[in-house]
C-alpha cells in the first residue's frame, strides 16, 4: 500500500527506512573514517571494541564494514545474542560459523579453536563481530581472551570486534578483564551527527527515495538536530513523522512548526 505522503512528495519509496542496501548507506566523513580504521585495524589481524550511544550509527558504521571487507581473505560472522551463558554462547558462534554443536563447553570451545585454525590453513582470517556485547555475561567476558590465545600467544589467528554502548568500555577496563582489554589494540568511539551532518543526512535519504529538491526548511532542521542530539534512528522517526504531518497539511515544505509539534508529541509520548 503506497502511503499519501510519498505521492505528495514525490517519493519512490519511504525515505527513513531501515531497508536499505548497504552500497548505498551514507556515513559523515567521521564515521568513514572508523570504517578505515576498522578495515586498517582487521588487516593487522587485530580486534577492535567500538562502541557509541544508542542510535548514533553504530550498525550503519558495521554494516559499511561488511560490505568493504574482502571477501577473499576474511570470514565475518554476526552475532548478536550477547545475553547468553558462556555455554550457550559458543553453541550460538558455533551455528553462526557453520559448525556443528558439541555438547560439553570444553567441546564447544575445542570446535571453534579448531575452525579458526581450519581458516588460517586456508588463509582466510575469522572475524567475530559481536554486537551488543556491553550486554555479555560475565562468565563469557572472563574466557573470550583464550579464544584469542593461539600457539602460545604467538599467532593472530581471529580477529574479535565487540561493538555495544559506552558501558562496555567501562567493563572491559575493570580489572577482571583486563587480560581480554590487553588484546584489543583499538579503540573507537562513534559519535552524534553534527549539525551540518543531520542537513546532508536528510537531503541523502530524500534524493536516495527521489525527491531532488529542498524538502526541510533550514530552521526545522535544527530543531530536529536538537531534538534528536545527532541520533540517525530517532532522526529517522521524528524526520518521517514531520513529512506525514506537512503532506496532512498539504504543504510542500516542512517548517519549524510542523517539527516542533511533532518532537513535543514524541516527547509526551516517551514520557508516559
Amino acid at each position: 500500500m503506497v502511503q499519501p505522503y510519498l505521492d505528495h512528495f514525490g517519493l519512490t519509496e519511504p525515505p527513513f527506512s531501515k531497508e536499505i542496501p548497504d552500497s548505498d548507506l551514507w556515513l559523515p566523513s567521521s564515521k568513514q573514517a572508523i570504517v578505515e580504521a576498522l578495515l586498517e585495524a582487521l588487516d593487522e589481524r587485530a580486534s577492535v571494541v567500538v562502541v557509541g550511544e544508542p542510535g548514533v550509527g553504530k550498525t550503519c558504521v558495521l554494516r559499511a564494514l561488511r560490505h568493504r571487507i574482502p571477501a577473499a581473505g576474511f570470514r565475518l560472522t554476526y552475532y548478536y545474542n550477547a545475553t547468553l551463558g558462556r555455554r550457550d554462547f559458543y553453541r550460538h558462534l558455533c551455528h553462526a560459523v557453520g559448525i556443528a554443536p558439541a555438547a560439553t563447553a570444553g567441546s564447544l570451545f575445542y570446535a571453534l579453536s579448531r575452525h579458526v585454525e581450519e581458516r588460517a590453513a586456508e588463509r582466510v582470517h575469522p572475524v567475530f563481530l559481536l554486537d551488543e556485547s556491553h550486554l555479555l555475561h560475565q562468565d563469557t567476558l572472563d574466557h573470550l581472551h583464550i579464544l584469542l590465545n593461539y600457539a602460545w600467544d604467538s599467532r593472530a589467528l581471529l580477529s574479535l570486534v565487540l561493538v555495544g554502548l559506552p558501558e562496555l568500555r567501562e567493563r572491559l577496563a575493570l580489572r577482571r578483564n583486563r587480560s581480554l582489554y590487553s588484546r584489543i589494540h583499538h579503540r573507537f568511539e562513534v559519535s552524534a551527527l553534527t549539525p551540518e551532518d543531520t542537513a546532508e543526512y536528510l537531503r541523502m535519504r530524500l534524493t536516495r527515495a527521489g525527491c531532488h529538491r529542498e524538502v526541510f526548511a533550514s530552521d526545522a532542521i535544527v530543531v530536529l538536530h536538537e531534538a534528536t542530539v545527532g541520533a540517525m534512528r530517532d532522526l529517522d522517526r521524528l524526520a518521517a513523522h514531520a513529512l506525514r504531518e506537512t503532506a496532512r497539511k498539504k504543504r510542500k515544505l516542512v517548517e519549524r512548526d510542523v517539527v516542533t509539534r511533532v518532537v513535543e508529541a514524541d516527547t509526551r509520548e516517551r514520557d508516559r
